[in-house]
């Protein structure tokens, strides 16, 4: 669940239940951030040299066009001083998430051109005028709005960035912070899960999803997960799944069924979409919660409200930006996923790592579906 927002982004209705308002959400839109300045890559050499003292040229990856990997175009801007209530951060590592992909295929709006991205932890370089709190040198890290963390470096509002605790590494935690805030949401929040509960967890060996595995059983949850191969399988049951389900080899919905003895789950939490909708539903027992959380494969068809009434069900689309709209929400559910990092609870893998000039390449292994757990960027320098 934009970024830091958001697990998502960023931006789509919070709630979808008996009592939604429409059963499909618009598409979000992105507001630029103003404080970066594209600049021809071409012309790099010509806009230094006219540039202020006050400006440098970093890095960045920029999307002029929506499409596939090949849009993401690796080119130079200019980055000015903080204003007030702004930080400039150095980032030391940057998070990949399947958001990013929707932004760029236009799934979910941003003004053109702009540069993606919605997770990062970095370095202050430099605070705005007037700013206390923040210092050069602080380790901070942000998810969600506003989006541009595919950059050497960014400005930054401070009140969506976060410190990182001393014993958390870089690529840690620009792996955990928009995923972990998005399991906690989604676990705490949406739906409140506790003992004695059954959940059922799509693409459970992905980012978020094996966190999710992870602190679900360690709330004492029974915990069924889906995988598309054996690989996969066996790291969702190191992650805490007591049933894993080979998507490929058998019908999830009927194996869930026959698991829970025809009862159904408490609640799914469903990040695929538009393939697994009808039967992710067909798997609630009565009065459970469909958390629809992402749309890998597409939009979800839409469905008549009646259809829930057969067992009562309750079907809510959140975004974590709306979760996390205050500082102090920030902080609680930031804190309590490096409280859960630093104790163990979860354990990050961060299985792939790619220079951020390549992040094409992820982008491409990410929707063929070639990666597992966590994918982190790095700064070419």
């Amino acid at each position: 669940m934009s970024t830091a927002r958001v697990l998502f982004n960023q931006s789509v209705n919070p709630f979808l239940s008996i009592n939604a308002r429409r059963l499909l959400t618009p598409k979000p839109e992105l507001k630029p951030y103003t404080s970066l300045r594209s600049i021809r890559a071409s012309s790099s050499s010509s806009s230094s040299s006219s540039s202020s003292s006050s400006s440098a040229m970093v890095k960045v990856i920029r999307v002029h066009e929506l499409g596939g990997p090949e849009v993401l175009k690796w080119e130079e801007v200019e980055i000015g001083e903080p204003k007030e209530g702004e930080i400039r951060v150095k980032n030391k590592a940057i998070g990949v998430n399947f958001i990013d992909v929707y932004f760029r295929k236009g799934v979910y709006n941003a003004p053109l051109p702009f540069t993606p991205g919605m997770e990062a932890v970095g370095v202050v370089t430099a605070v705005g005028p007037g700013l206390t709190g923040r210092k050069v040198g602080n380790v901070v890290a942000y998810a969600g709005n506003p989006m541009g963390s595919y950059a050497e470096e960014q400005i930054l509002p401070a009140s969506v960035a976060v410190p990182v605790p001393s014993s958390i590494d870089f690529s840690v935690a620009a792996a955990v912070m928009l995923k972990g805030m998005t399991a906690q949401v989604l676990l705490r929040r949406v739906f409140k899960v506790e003992r004695g509960h059954t959940v059922l967890i799509l693409a459970a060996a992905g980012g978020v999803g094996s966190l999710l595995c992870q602190w679900a059983n360690a709330l004492g949850a029974t915990v069924i997960g889906t995988v598309s191969n054996e690989e996969k399988a066996a790291q969702a049951a190191q992650d805490g799944c007591h049933h894993v389900i080979i998507y490929t080899k058998e019908d999830f919905e009927a194996k869930v069924h026959e698991i829970t003895s025809g009862k159904g789950v408490n609640v799914v939490y469903d990040s695929v979409g538009k393939d697994t909708f009808q039967k992710s539903l067909a798997c609630l027992a009565s009065r459970g919660y469909m958390v629809n959380f992402g749309q890998s494969s597409g939009r979800p068809d839409p469905i008549p409200l009646s259809d829930l009434a057969a067992k009562s069900l309750f079907l809510t689309r959140p975004s974590l930006m709306h979760y996390t709209s205050t500082r102090d929400e920030l902080l609680e559910s930031a804190g309590e996923v490096f409280a859960n990092v630093a104790s163990g609870v979860l354990r990050i893998r961060v299985n792939h790592t790619y220079p951020l000039s390549e992040a094409a390449r992820a982008h491409a292994d990410l929707e063929a579906r070639k990666t597992s757990g966590s994918i982190v960027l790095f700064p070419d320098n």
